[in-house]
Order: structure tokens, then sequence, then C-alpha cells
């Protein structure tokens, strides 16, 4: 299965010099947040694929115009040709604004996805707007990682942990891959392509 993870920047190849096969054989598209929802709802009608989405921390339209003909799977746990996808939005509490949480309110949301976990047997990806701490995270307040989910990849060893936030542009030599035990960490900025 190919997947496209999308994060933080609209990309002009996909949206601004879009031109028809761009797309061809994604499977699936993911976001991470912190992008145009017209750009969400263009990409899932022009790949005619599922696009499932977290908040970021900047998507504060989404509520009242949401992007058409796609799954928001905030706190979910979602299963499309068998693999097993959590949704965790959002990113540390640093302003009061929306889609920000306190470390403690973070380690809820994930504490109540237990019995669902529990249910499928574990994950195959976890699909957040922010990095797990230490792992792609910032030194700055706003772009801290949430120790909460290096917990959630010590106990699960998810295949893949894929998040935004972070801008390359922030910290140009800081690798957009990584590797947490069995977990492949990737900053999905932009676009990135992975085959499952």
């Amino acid at each position: 299965m190919k997947l496209l993870l999308i994060s933080d920047q609209e990309s002009p190849y996909l949206w601004d010099y879009y031109q028809p096969g761009r797309l061809d054989g994604v499977d699936m598209i993911l976001s991470c947040g912190d992008l145009n929802s017209k750009y969400l709802s263009f990409l899932v009608t022009m790949g005619g694929v599922p696009l499932l989405y977290v908040h970021g921390n900047h998507d504060k339209t989404y509520a009242q115009h949401p992007p058409e003909g796609c799954e928001c799977i905030e706190d979910k746990l979602v299963t499309v040709n068998g693999l097993r996808i959590l949704g965790l939005g959002g990113s540390i509490l640093y302003s009061g604004g929306p889609h920000q949480y306190t470390e403690q309110q973070m380690a809820w949301r994930i504490r109540k996805l237990w019995p669902a976990l529990r249910r499928a047997g574990g994950v195959d990806l976890i699909l957040t707007h922010s990095p797990a701490a230490g792992f792609g995270d910032g030194e700055d307040r706003a772009h801290q990682g949430f120790q909460c989910m290096v917990k959630l990849m010590d106990k699960y060893q998810p295949k893949y942990f894929v998040h935004g936030h972070v801008h390359p542009n922030y910290h140009p030599t800081r690798p957009k891959i990584l590797q947490h035990g069995e977990t492949t960490i990737i900053n999905a900025f932009e676009r990135k392509i992975i085959e499952i």
C-alpha cells in the first residue's frame, strides 16, 4: 500500500502546479495537520482515495469549514485495508489556542484509547501533529514533543509514527526520518511517500 503523508505546508507540486496523474498509485493520504481544508478537499477529489487527518495547532477554521470528503480520526483507532491507524492531533500547550494540550491531557487522551488498542491487538501507524519528546521535536516550548507518545511507542511498537509541526527550516540539519526501536518516525512536512 502506498501512502502519501502531508503536513504543515501545502505542496506546490500537488496543488499550484498539479497535473493529472501525480497521485496515481497512491492508496491513501494521511494529513498531520496545519493545512488548508480546501487543499485536503482538492487532494481527496483528485486522488479518489481515502484521506484521513488529525488537527494541527493552527487548524482553527476546520470546525466551520471541514475538509470535504475527508475523515477526521482524532482520538480514534481505525483500520483501512488491514492497517491499524491511531489519530492524535494537536501540540503541546504554549499559547492557550485550540488543539493544544498539556502533557497530562495528552496522556489522558491516550489512556482512553487503551480498550480500542487492546481489542485491535495494537496499532501499525500513529498519526499525530506533534512529535514525541526527544524524537524530532524542538527546544522551544511551542515545538516540544509529548513524553506520553514515547511511552505509547514503547508499549505498542507500531511500524510507523508520523508527525508534522516541526518545519525543517527550524533545524535544517535534523533528519526527517528517525528510528526508535521497531518504530520508524517520519516528519511528514509538506509531502512524503511511503510504501507499506
